[in-house]
């Protein structure tokens, strides 16, 4: 969720906002060139990362849900990849290209209820139960009675779905599991000031060179190759003015509603709505998902998740930031040996964005580790010490 993936799921706390950049090419270049050096701010297509894409479709009691996927890979076990709140499959393009020269694997990138080009009738029911079931709806659909083997990788609040996924069995090909930076103890302690994170990033953008541009000197994506195709999946061209919920309009925040019946109102609601078309001219791109609205499923996300996690008797990896993430549980377990973990400096909290080659050798060393998958290219792993 971009300024909500920072600190909320995503255990990255207010207090410690991500730095504009830093670390080598793939933690983010300078933010200031030179003159005569301007950077390309310029979106990229999927299709220069992913070989496909496709809409899966979930019948259900109210209809059809369609479920879009992007994919890579034609041999190999499944690595289904969960991307966080607010973001899209598309946040996985740079890192799917980096794991797929790696190791033999096929990838599903998707785009959860809600976000990217996902289709459901209930968008606004990113409960984690609908959305576990989402997941084994789609596997179902893809792949009928006999799915390949699957591990699931999930980022922030995709790493709290797919921890629930796997805890209540909705796969049941399921190899192993990789959260990414994502931890109960510190993602709690954040929800309190999600909602400040989210109104302190821009409601609009002029163009998506324009949104591109703002995600990397922010800081929300430190590497520009990967701002450049995931943030087409985060926002979209401002639509209508209105919504399901009544007539009210968006402008830079401000949800306005019309009250026709109040004297005087009609004039002051049609300044409003030639207002709205003016801000909407100027600033044709707005966020695909409001996150503010799903603050009543951040607390079910992410409560009891370290324990759910432990308790999954598959093979685990957890990638962090930093390890200051770890709470009790979790530090705990990981001195058990419960699972393997290991942390990259010099990220912010889209991990899998700003360092994607570090986070591809990590998994691929792990499938290889656990004998899931066979190196290819003449990768060699790299074990690590934690």
């Amino acid at each position: 969720m971009s300024a909500l993936e920072k600190s909320m799921h995503l255990g990255r706390l207010p207090s410690r906002p991500p730095l504009p950049g830093n670390g080598g090419n793939q933690s983010g270049a300078k933010m200031r060139m030179g003159p005569g050096r301007k950077r390309d701010f310029s979106p990229v297509s999927w299709s220069q990362y992913f070989e496909s894409m496709e809409d899966v479709e979930i019948q259900n009691e109210t209809g059809k849900d369609s479920f879009r996927v992007y994919k890579s890979g034609s041999e190999g076990p499944v690595l289904l990849l969960l991307h966080g709140g607010g973001h899209s499959a598309l946040s996985w393009a740079v890192f799917t290209a980096a794991i797929i020269s790696r190791v033999q694997c096929r990838i599903v990138a998707l785009d959860l209820r809600g976000h990217g080009e996902t289709k459901v009738k209930n968008s606004e029911d990113l409960s984690a139960e609908t959305m576990a079931k989402d997941i084994g709806n789609v596997v179902e659909a893809m792949y009928g009675d006999l799915p390949p083997p699957i591990m699931l990788i999930g980022h922030s609040m995709g790493g709290a779905i797919a921890v629930h996924t796997a805890a209540s069995n909705l796969v049941p090909s399921l190899l192993g599991l990789c959260v990414i930076d994502v931890v109960e103890g510190t993602a709690m302690d954040a929800l309190n000031s999600m909602q400040n994170f989210l109104r302190g990033r821009p409601k609009t953008f002029k163009s998506l060179e324009n949104a591109i541009e703002w995600s990397v000197k922010s800081g929300q994506i430190r590497n520009l190759e990967s701002a450049r195709v995931s943030m087409v999946g985060q926002v979209k061209e401002c639509e209508g003015i209105t919504s399901p919920e009544g007539s009210k309009s968006v402008v830079e925040g401000i949800i306005e509603e019309d009250e026709d019946d109040e004297e005087g109102s009609e004039s002051v609601n049609k300044r409003k709505k030639e207002d709205d078309m003016e801000t909407k001219k100027d600033h044709p791109y707005t966020w695909r998902i409001e996150l503010a609205k799903t603050e009543k499923y951040w607390d079910g996300w992410f409560r009891g998740l370290s324990n759910l996690f432990l308790s999954c008797t598959i093979p685990k990896l957890l990638l962090l930031a930093g390890v200051d993430r770890l709470d009790k549980d979790l530090t705990i377990g990981q001195m058990q040996g419960k699972f393997q973990m290991q942390v990259l400096p010099q990220c912010g909290h889209a991990v899998h964005e700003d360092a994607p080659d570090k986070v591809a050798e990590a998994v691929a060393t792990f499938l290889i580790r656990n004998r899931f998958a066979e190196p290819i290219g003449g990768f060699q792993c790299v074990f690590p010490g934690c």
